[in-house]
């Protein structure tokens, strides 16, 4: 329902109150909603989940209840309000640097920070073609020019990222970072 709140303090207990309230989609629909929640739960930085019903008649005046901006997800902090997936991960990489949202190696940082902005602004066939929706089996679409010059793209990028800056680790720079949190919904 809408506005249904859910309390999640990341695996830890005991916590007197939550430092982040996370307003978002479903995230079974809404990529752009699933990656700081992502980032959050995989750090197990403590916050709430606000969740926003999504394709309903009233979804777009609840979201305005939490954010001007009229999109979730938007990150409630002590600082005000953050909005946009990509800015909510800049602000927890900054304010939770233990936990290394981007890379160290100033070199694998750039790369990170690139490739997680070229998801951000672009790949706009994959995601208009191929939106995510976690719950329902969905045939493939047919491979146009452009879309298979996406995923070519996507697939150049994390075969890139492994080899150049994978020391240990599963993932794209071997730790999890918010480059993981940005393509995480593609590879679903």
């Amino acid at each position: 329902m809408a506005g249904e709140a859910q309390a999640d303090n990341g695996g830890r207990h005991g916590m007197a109150t939550d430092r982040y309230t996370l307003v978002i989609g479903d995230k079974n629909i809404s990529s752009w909603s699933l990656r700081p929640w992502l980032a959050l739960k995989q750090c197990r930085i403590p916050f709430t989940e606000e969740r926003v019903r999504l394709r309903q008649p009233d979804s777009k005046a609840e979201i305005l209840r939490h954010t001007p901006a009229g999109k979730v997800p938007v990150l409630k902090t002590d600082l005000g309000l953050v909005w946009d997936s990509l800015a909510i991960l800049e602000v927890l990489a900054e304010r939770h640097p233990e936990h290394r949202l981007w890379p160290q190696d100033a070199e694998a940082r750039a790369a990170a920070r690139s490739i997680s902005a070229e998801m951000h602004s672009g790949f706009a066939t994959l995601r208009n073609d191929m939106s995510m929706d976690l719950l329902s089996r969905l045939p493939s679409p047919p491979i146009s020019a452009t879309l298979g010059a996406d995923i070519e793209r996507i697939t150049t990028l994390w075969r890139e990222a492994r080899a150049r800056f994978r020391k240990s680790g599963p993932f794209l720079f071997g730790a999890f970072t918010n480059a993981d949190a940005m393509y995480a919904p593609v590879a679903t």
